[in-house]
């Protein structure tokens, strides 16, 4: 009889009321945070909604307002600082990526767009190969719809990545659109330097899901020797408050994975500590003290950060802090006399990691995105 049988194998089987069954583990996130379903915003436009914002990306190319240098060059016949016209984008690589936070890569990695060219200089970029140079190819806001597609189909990314985006803005809206179309349904995440206009970001509202700004320096000084903007902050405080008007305070799905929201990134540089203190308390006090920060450890001398000065700018000027040794800790192999910009010519040390991170916590922050400690996935 299948009872006697299913009996015998009960009674045949050790005891396990001294070992009971684990219980299923969950991702505690805080109701606020947390989202049951997300629909992405673009998804939500309506077709009259849809063709102004058209219209408004053809408008900005012709008298080109997306950053504040303001060039206002009409970008179908020349183009401004960016050196990018109007028809295409240049873009260098489109791929799965795998160096973003554990919220937005997750386990199968952020569809990433890396566009070429943008309308900062910093001197330490690490990017600059991409960023500083128009390397890459040449994509219409239709052909960067099908990738987004494809990196959606066959990728099956988490979202749309778009990576130093701000001088391509009309590209990129119309490119969301077209591929709106046709069947895209992730998450757009709009990486930036925060060096955006508001007119840019107008454009941009009601088709960006996650806003990822890096606020760089505080100080005019840092902008205008550092990054080539002397209004760099003011433009990112700017930008940055607008970004959270639009999509508030970072929330995630069940899976740990970011949908919505605004994630500052902050890289610490050397010697900078007390600029990364003063962006920690405004946005303590300004934005939010629920924001989610990611306090980037991984400075390192790039770019034009300790190559060895011009022969004749050497010899026809004195000594300065370009020329001054570095002799503080953390300083690598490549601090000499004669390199530029040598006061970041070397890697940050723990305690100006650690003193940025006090200011944020003093600010009332609490959401970090921290090292994983432990040998499993991070979410």
């Amino acid at each position: 009889m299948p009872w006697l049988a299913s009996k015998a194998w009960a009674t045949s089987r050790p005891l396990l009321s001294s070992t009971p069954l684990p219980l299923p583990r969950h991702l505690h996130l805080a109701p606020p945070f947390l989202l049951d379903d997300y629909i992405p915003r673009y998804l939500l436009l309506s077709s009259v909604e849809a063709s102004r914002k058209r219209s408004a990306a053809y408008a900005h190319l012709r008298n080109c307002n997306l950053c504040p240098r303001r060039c206002s060059v009409n970008r179908y016949e020349t183009a401004g600082v960016c050196l990018i016209g109007a028809e295409t984008a240049k873009v260098n690589v489109i791929a799965p990526h795998f160096g973003e936070e554990p919220c937005i890569q997750g386990h199968n990695g952020s569809g990433s767009v890396f566009f070429s060219g943008c309308s900062l200089r910093c001197v330490f970029c690490q990017n600059h190969d991409i960023a500083h140079q128009r390397n890459g190819f040449d994509a219409t806001p239709e052909e960067l719809a099908q990738w987004y597609l494809k990196l959606q189909d066959v990728g099956h990314v988490h979202n749309i990545n778009l990576i130093t985006p701000e001088h391509v803005v009309p590209q990129v809206v119309l490119s969301i659109l077209h591929a709106k179309d046709f069947g895209l349904r992730l998450p757009i995440v709009y990486n930036t330097s925060a060096f955006d206009s508001l007119e840019s970001l107008d454009l941009l509202n009601g088709l960006v899901d996650i806003y990822l700004p890096d606020f760089k320096v505080w100080t005019k000084a840092s902008s205008k020797r550092l990054l080539k903007a002397e209004d760099y902050a003011s433009a990112a405080m700017e930008s940055i408050k607008a970004m959270h008007a639009q999509v508030g305070d970072l929330c995630f799905s069940p899976d740990g994975i970011a949908k919505k929201g605004l994630l500052v990134r902050h890289l610490v540089m050397p010697g900078k500590e007390n600029e990364g203190q003063e962006i920690m308390q405004w946005l303590g006090d300004e934005i939010s003290r629920d924001l989610f920060v990611n306090l980037m450890e991984q400075y390192r001398p790039d770019a034009y950060v300790g190559k060895p000065l011009r022969s004749s700018r050497a010899s026809s000027r004195p000594a300065s802090l370009e020329e001054a040794t570095t002799n503080k800790p953390g300083a690598g192999p490549s601090s000499t006399t004669s390199a530029r910009y040598s006061e970041i010519n070397r890697t940050v040390t723990g305690h100006e990691i650690w003193s940025v991170r006090r200011a944020a916590e003093d600010a009332g922050i609490w959401r970090f995105c921290d090292p994983v400690r432990h040998d499993g996935f991070n979410l």
